[in-house]
């Protein structure tokens, strides 16, 4: 701002003379009247100038003080600009009224009015069934005649019956059908009487019917081929002689072989499997579980999907020494008795077969026409005429050998049992399901005792006991191993997790060293996986066969002798 102190005339001299200050151009004196110094008596004073007025806001002069719209509570009397004032910016002169007047739908407003739920959907149900409807706006209370909405003349034809009154109609006509009253029980033929004339049923044509012959005839001869007699038993021996010299079979232990396979004892210490030493072809399909001879390990029982069970030396020549032919599908499961002179095959033909391990007999075969999954004999010296099998519907069912018959069934699974594993000196059993629980079950007890199933959990479809009886390892479809203590509490043993092997889908069967150092395992490339019992690291791992590697046997009495099989058909033993 520029202030003067002298007079006009002295300020243009001061200008003309070039002492920097600009000639001011004559100006409004209103203009300039606060730049004047105001004089009171002798002394002189200068005006205060606000360099920021405060300037009134075209909205602020127009409609006053601006009011939010969601104050609940007003200070003040505001004028009726301020309170009908638009909520943001200024009016919209082309805006109509329709368009201004409120609306919560999409027709217009709707002022909320109590209507009974019950009359509203009774009202609405009668207006999309018969067309018409009561009129809402008039108050049936105070009118005295009663108003509809829509097809009125049908309104007045049904005289305003609702869809819930109307159903009286329907009754009548109900009675009215053939085959009499249901109150009158005795006339009374049923809900299809009016189809018993032949007339009114549609028959086939005779083209048609001869089909239908041929079709139901087809059924009925399918059914009794299930029905029939299972496969027919053979066996071959493929040795010259059954018996030696001294008129001892195979069965008997040999004591030539450098070890006394007939001791209880496991040998002090085990080493890792180095090399194939042999190999055992005979089967023409995939192997899909082999057994050591009970106690001594001498003779090796396989089972294959070529449907044929067949019996091997596991020493000198190491021959097939017996070939058991008898089911007619892909054989599952095998299991000695104690002694080894009897044996349990399960098959996919759903039969289970006993079978005379010396003279290749079948001494009996067992169904309930469901899928056996797995057997095993009860390993108590008096309990050998009973086993128990893991079916496909979900049970565990018990035999007796000598009657044939079922005289128990364990029927708590959610889903095909897969193993059977018994512990505690054979008091109880543990089963394993696609159900992904493993349950615990004491002996004829037919409700299982313990149940263990975790969210995170997979499907465990085989199982075995440690030699010392302590322990179970599961093979855990998730690609690990867990292992369960097999003592009361059956709990997991979170340090003890064997991975590093890929057997997702498949059942490959674990097995322990005779002295508990090492767990081995095939796995789904075929190969076989060794890990530290101690220290769960996996120590070697050997190419073993072309496909799935599915079981693994550690021999019993052998320090470093391992036998597999696997889907390539061949069983081979490793040194």
């Amino acid at each position: 701002s520029l202030v003067s102190y002298g007079s006009d005339s002295d300020s243009e001299n001061e200008s003309e003379s070039g002492t920097g200050v600009e000639k001011v151009s004559p100006v409004d004196p209103d203009a300039v009247a606060h730049l004047k110094p105001l004089q009171t008596g002798s002394t002189m004073s200068l005006a205060l100038l606000n360099s920021a007025p405060e300037v009134a806001v075209k909205e602020a002069v127009e409609t006053g003080t601006h009011l939010d719209p969601s104050l609940k509570e007003v200070t003040y009397n505001p004028t009726y600009e301020t309170m009908f004032a638009p909520e943001f910016g200024p009016m919209n002169p082309f805006k109509s009224q329709q368009m201004s007047a409120p609306r919560n739908m999409l027709s217009g407003y709707a002022e909320p009015a109590h209507v009974n739920d019950f009359m509203f959907e009774q009202q609405r149900r009668t207006f999309s069934t018969y067309g018409y409807a009561l009129d809402p706006s008039v108050d049936t209370h105070q009118a005295s005649t009663t108003t509809y909405i829509g097809a009125v003349e049908e309104a007045e034809k049904n005289k305003g019956l609702t869809v819930f009154e109307s159903g009286q109609k329907k009754t009548e006509k109900r009675k009215k059908v053939k085959g009499g009253d249901a109150e009158e029980i005795d006339n009374f033929l049923g809900p299809w009487a009016k189809y018993a004339d032949e007339k009114a049923v549609a028959k086939p044509s005779e083209d048609e019917q001869k089909e239908l012959d041929e079709i139901t005839a087809k059924r009925q001869k399918k059914g009794r081929n299930e029905e029939e007699a299972p496969a027919e038993e053979k066996t071959i021996l493929h040795v010259k002689d059954m018996y030696d010299y001294q008129g001892r079979s195979y069965l008997h232990v040999p004591q030539d072989v450098g070890i006394n396979l007939r001791s209880a004892e496991a040998p002090d210490k085990c080493y890792l499997p180095k090399k194939q030493i042999h190999v055992w072809s005979g089967h023409t399909k995939g192997v899909s579980a082999i057994r050591l001879f009970p106690n001594s390990g001498h003779l090796l029982l396989s089972c294959s999907m070529d449907c044929k069970i067949k019996l091997w030396e596991v020493y000198n020549e190491r021959r097939c020494l017996r070939t058991f032919i008898g089911h007619s599908k892909a054989v599952r499961d095998i299991c000695f008795n104690n002694t080894g002179t009897q044996f349990l095959s399960a098959a996919y033909d759903r039969y289970l077969k006993l079978w005379d391990s010396e003279t290749g007999q079948c001494i009996s075969h067992f169904t309930n026409r469901k899928v056996p999954y797995c057997v095993k004999f009860n390993p108590d010296e008096d309990k050998q005429n009973l086993f128990v099998a893991g079916m496909s519907d979900k049970k565990i069912v018990q035999w007796d050998i000598r009657t044939g018959e079922v005289v128990q069934e364990y029927d708590r699974h959610l889903g095909a049992v897969n193993t059977i594993t018994f512990v505690d000196e054979n008091r109880r059993f543990v089963s394993t399901s696609d159900d992904k629980s493993l349950r615990v079950w004491e002996w004829d007890i037919p409700v299982d005792f313990k149940y263990i199933a975790e969210p995170s959990m997979h499907s465990m479809p085989a199982v075995t006991l440690s030699p010392n009886g302590k322990w179970l390892a599961c093979q855990s479809m998730d690609n690990q191993i867990l292992i369960f203590g097999a003592q009361n509490r059956f709990r997991l043993n979170k340090k003890k997790v064997f991975k590093g092997h890929m057997v997702a889908g498949y059942a490959c069967q674990v097995d322990f060293s005779p002295d508990m150092s090492y767990v081995v395992s095939g796995d789904a490339d075929g190969k076989l996986n060794i890990w530290d019992w101690k220290t769960t690291k996996l120590y070697h791992r050997i190419k073993a066969h072309d496909k799935v590697c599915i079981s693994a046997l550690w021999h019993p009495h052998e320090t470093s002798k391992v036998i597999t099989c696997g889907w390539d058909g061949q069983i081979k033993l490793w040194d």
